[in-house]
């Protein structure tokens, strides 16, 4: 088990606890302690005393931010489960000094420890934070659908006994991985901590995860006298799970102990389609949960599955199936807005939504005055668009691969490494001879299919790899 990770407090695993949030959007365990929290409860796990002694009980969290600096406050107030005489109260804040550079469409952070005070007490002994240094960067990839992080943390904490003043000295390092999108947010934290004492030395690993998650679920109508028969609704989750492993003392035995805790589910009910044309078809689910979520804003009372979708609302429809930020049009702009192609109209409904795409590297023309906005979608173009929508366009090999299709050699240039990536991380496969087909046109029903395959991976299999891979396969 090695020494490293990113942990800040007076080491420990806690398992019941209130919490207050002042809106960070974005999945993260509290603090650098491998505890979780729901709505009402906060746990985690102190080695302090050098064994594990599980505390809970109530955690708030505060956070100012400006465009540069953002400093988050964390109190605690927990009580031992076994023992409710032992507790543990811990008041710490952090500043991190922010750095966007939006010409590189990335960020890095730097955080240390601004202020802190922690005691905990543990049968007769009470142990009191002496010192706390750390310093954790983070490095942030922005990309259209999807933001990745990374980052390392190092620290020390030194605790004074209150019995004769001996000390307990925790070294920690570690790293965290994490996204965030639209349809979800995960971060990891894998800590290792050493920890040394009169008692000797020994070691332990936290492995901790938040994330969260917003899916669709189907909703049937019961009664039979009904204008509609059903609907979707959309269901936003949240979760922490966590794990510590340790070896105590004059031990060789590897022990394990665990926590988590859930939110409540936040449920939003969408809109209801009502397509005349799409009983018994393959892609009926596809297109209407596309159409719930204002994808498609058709009217009519038939959907034409099997007509040709065009470059324009595929474009349109991804973005806002993202919700990928969009420009704004300036109130008070004197002169009307000059369209980025020549066949393009600002003045056309969405039309931002493809200045945005573009503005974003995700959709290109096809010449250097024309979009070709009504032209139809070739599989080629889609998964360029989707592909470069992630940000993942550059995870393809070196020049001079093969993309494993037999018709390899017929795929774009420009089209080539996002048929790849998107081959590797399952948004699109070959026909039943193993064929690209990259210049074969999509029907608005097999774009539907390929769109909501899109906002799988951002919504599970990213889920997947940040948080299960993390915790269970690291």
């Amino acid at each position: 088990m090695n020494k490293l990770i990113t942990f800040a407090a007076a080491f420990v695993v806690t398992l019941a606890a209130s919490i207050l949030f002042s809106g960070a959007s974005m999945a993260a365990p509290p603090d650098f302690n491998g505890g979780v929290n729901n709505e009402y409860t906060y746990e985690e796990y102190v080695f302090v005393s050098g064994a594990p002694v599980k505390f809970s009980g109530k955690m708030t969290v505060s956070e100012r931010e400006t465009a540069t600096q953002r400093t988050e406050t964390y109190r605690y107030m927990l009580t031992s489960i076994m023992n409710p005489k032992d507790k543990l109260t811990r008041n710490v804040s952090f500043v991190t000094d922010i750095n966007e550079q939006s010409e590189k469409g990335q960020t890095t952070s730097q955080t240390s420890v601004k202020s802190y005070s922690e005691k905990i007490t543990i049968g007769a002994e009470t142990y009191t934070l002496d010192d706390y240094q750390l310093s954790q960067g983070t490095i942030a990839d922005n990309r259209p659908a999807s933001d990745y992080y990374s980052g390392n943390v190092a620290g020390r904490k030194t605790y004074k006994l209150k019995s004769n003043d001996s000390l307990v000295t925790i070294h920690f390092s570690g790293k965290n991985v994490g996204y965030e999108n639209f349809w979800g947010a995960a971060e990891t934290q894998i800590i290792d901590y050493e920890i040394k004492s009169a008692a000797g030395t020994f070691f332990v690993t936290s492995k901790v995860s938040d994330s969260k998650t917003k899916f669709l679920q189907y909703e049937p109508h019961d009664p039979a006298l009904s204008s509609f028969t059903g609907g979707y609704a959309r269901i936003s989750e949240q979760s922490m799970i966590g794990e510590y492993a340790y070896t105590l003392p004059g031990s060789s035995i590897e022990k394990t102990v665990h926590v988590g805790q859930e939110m409540v589910p936040l449920i939003e009910r969408l809109i209801v389609p009502k397509f005349r044309d799409l009983n018994g078809h393959w892609s009926k689910e596809n297109i209407e949960q596309l159409y719930a979520l204002g994808v498609f804003d058709d009217s009519s009372s038939f959907f034409s599955p099997g007509t040709q979708m065009n470059r324009y609302p595929f474009i349109v429809g991804v973005m806002k199936a993202a919700d990928i930020r969009v420009l704004e049009q300036p109130k008070k702009q004197k002169t009307p807005r000059t369209a980025i192609f020549a066949d393009l109209d600002p003045q056309e409904k969405d039309y931002l939504y493809i200045e945005s795409a573009y503005a974003k590297g995700i959709s290109k023309g096809v010449s250097a005055t024309q979009f070709k906005p009504n032209s139809a979608l070739t599989r080629a173009e889609a998964v360029a668009i989707l592909v470069r929508a992630l940000g993942l366009e550059h995870r393809a090999p070196d020049p001079g691969y093969h993309t494993g299709y037999v018709d390899d050699s017929s795929i774009p240039k420009w089209a080539k490494d996002s048929a790849y990536v998107a081959t590797e991380i399952g948004l699109v496969y070959g026909d039943l001879n193993n064929r690209f087909n990259p210049t074969k046109t999509m029907t608005r029903a097999e774009a539907s299919a390929l769109t909501i395959r899109f906002l799988h991976f951002l919504e599970k299999d990213l889920k997947q790899n940040y948080r299960d891979d993390m915790l269970f396969f690291q």
